[in-house]
């Protein structure tokens, strides 16, 4: 299905993890085309979980493995999610989807969809309940956005000011923040006072990332790609900073997408 404002268009396939699979503004292609790209949901964990396993108090569950020795990325997006709104709505739109095996707790994912009236932003929410017991849980997106808008056009920048950088061990965040090191990454970083990243792509366009939580997963080691992933908590989080979805205060989190032209107005 497709939403459209302005000269914006957003193509969400709800059949494959209710995946943007494509961001046009103009005649510009944001995010990177084909199976498993474009932006995809992370949920009910995002990022890695180390060794598959994760506690909910004095429970321990094991995941399978999907990247290594380890459980990447949550379950959701590998579901088929249902457009819960009423479908005349050409500029926002609302999904759902059943947490299920190998999750172990029942529960709920939404994604709400929607498009700025004058298509100059994307705003973006998640939300994560339960249908039983309180349980441990993340949620975010990955979105995998081009290097470059054309072939031979510049590529992109990636603009922040990160407060601290989360070392990494054997392939794993750890809890300890350290000093933000040049790139390339495929770091977590911590931002307090919300998620505020820029993609540049020299005068031709440039993208900024919002969100209210702290986390920020970088990802520029692909030729192809640059992911700017906003997230509820850090890759092993489930582990590390465990947030429990509880009968009466579900998860729930934000990112707007904006951009403009650097030397005018928005797009």
């Amino acid at each position: 299905m497709r939403l459209r404002a302005g000269d914006t268009e957003v193509t969400v396939l709800p059949e494959d993890g209710c995946r943007l699979s494509s961001l046009r503004v103009g005649d510009a292609e944001l995010l990177v085309q084909g199976s498993g790209s474009g932006s995809f949901v992370m949920a009910p964990w995002c990022g890695r979980t180390a060794d598959g396993v994760f506690r909910n108090g004095a429970t321990s569950h094991r995941l399978p493995l999907n990247a290594g020795r380890h459980a990447i990325h949550g379950t959701v997006r590998e579901q088929v999610w249902q457009r819960v709104d009423r479908a005349d709505d050409d500029r926002s739109a609302a999904f759902v989807v059943d947490l299920a095996e190998p999750w172990p707790y029942p529960g709920r994912v939404t994604q709400i969809i929607e498009l700025a009236e004058d298509g100059s932003a994307l705003t973006m929410t998640l939300g994560v309940e339960t249908a039983g017991d309180s349980f441990p849980a993340q949620a975010g997106w990955h979105p995998w956005f081009v290097r470059r808008l054309r072939s031979d056009g510049p590529e992109a920048a990636v603009e922040f000011s990160p407060t601290g950088q989360l070392v990494r061990a054997d392939g794993i965040a750890t809890t300890e923040i350290g000093d933000v090191r040049p790139g390339p990454w495929d770091d977590c970083f911590t931002m307090p006072d919300g998620v505020d990243v820029t993609l540049r792509w020299g005068a031709e366009l440039e993208l900024r990332v919002t969100g209210r939580d702290e986390w920020v997963v970088v990802y520029d080691e692909q030729p192809h790609a640059v992911c700017v992933e906003p997230q509820s908590g850090p890759p092993n989080g489930l582990n590390t900073h465990p947030r429990l979805v509880t009968g009466i205060e579900p998860l729930e989190t934000t990112t707007t997408w904006s951009w403009r032209r650097p030397a005018g107005p928005a797009v």
